[in-house]
């Protein structure tokens, strides 16, 4: 094990920008989401305003949720930003509209009229969320064996911590639901989100479940041994850029920034 005064490596500092990168997309979908605006040009670097935030039409009770992980995710971005110093880069361009559209259309292979907006109500809201919270789990979790100094990883294992207590409040909000019909679409909230696994096990290395799998209840996600899935750095811009870990888009329209 390593020393705990061995400064942070360049790989430390890597898994940081990325980090970075990741909680500015969920810090500006859930702020907007539950206040209606985003970072401040400070948390942001000075990196440009996303496209296509707005307030979610959300009840007070979900609101509270939504509230509560926005000011976690925003103080994500505080911490990552100050641990980097300078070597903190701006937030990139992000997509919190209609990347999400895409990626909905891409998960039922249709395109969906309206088009999909998580910020139309609580479950087209847990639904949007749905797509960020398991994928930064797996993470993190990915990260954690590459890290060697001792503070990055503390503060990177806790900030897992938290971001598994939010993808278990939204699993389950999600699945006291799941035979809910997500209106106007033809289909129930449990068969949104087995298509939206299904896309994100497809292009992130199979590393996915569902809410329930052949009668099989999954509010936890783990694998065979009950452990969380890690993903690799490729397998999670695959999934955030909607296909490709090569060709930036979808929720970051020109890549991240390292």
């Amino acid at each position: 094990m390593a020393p705990a005064d061995v400064p942070p490596t360049d790989t430390d500092i890597t898994i940081a920008k990325f980090a970075l990168n990741l909680e500015c997309l969920e810090a500006e979908f859930y702020s907007y989401a539950a206040f209606g605006y985003g970072l401040s040009d400070e948390l942001r670097g000075y990196g440009p305003e996303p496209i296509g935030g707005m307030k979610a039409a959300l009840s007070p009770a979900v609101q509270t949720y939504a509230e509560e992980i926005a000011n976690n995710e925003i103080a994500h971005v505080a911490v990552l930003r100050a641990a980097l110093g300078d070597a903190a880069p701006a937030c990139p361009q992000i997509d919190i509209g209609p990347a999400f559209a895409a990626a909905a259309n891409a998960a039922v292979g249709t395109t969906l009229s309206p088009a999909y907006s998580p910020y139309f109500s609580d479950l087209w809201f847990l639904t949007g969320a749905f797509i960020f919270e398991d994928v930064g789990v797996t993470a993190y979790n990915g990260a954690a064996t590459l890290l060697t100094n001792k503070s990055v990883l503390g503060a990177a294992a806790s900030i897992l911590a938290v971001e598994a207590y939010h993808g278990g409040s939204i699993r389950t909000l999600l699945y006291q639901q799941e035979d809910i019909v997500l209106t106007p679409y033809a289909f129930t909230v449990g068969q949104a989100i087995t298509a939206i696994s299904a896309l994100r096990a497809a292009v992130g290395g199979g590393k996915d479940v569902a809410l329930e799998t052949n009668g099989v209840v999954s509010i936890i996600p783990t694998d065979e041994n009950a452990l969380a899935y890690a993903r690799m750095a490729t397998e999670v811009l695959a999934i955030v850029y909607l296909g490709s870990a090569n060709v930036p888009g979808g929720f970051f329209p020109d890549g991240i920034n390292m």
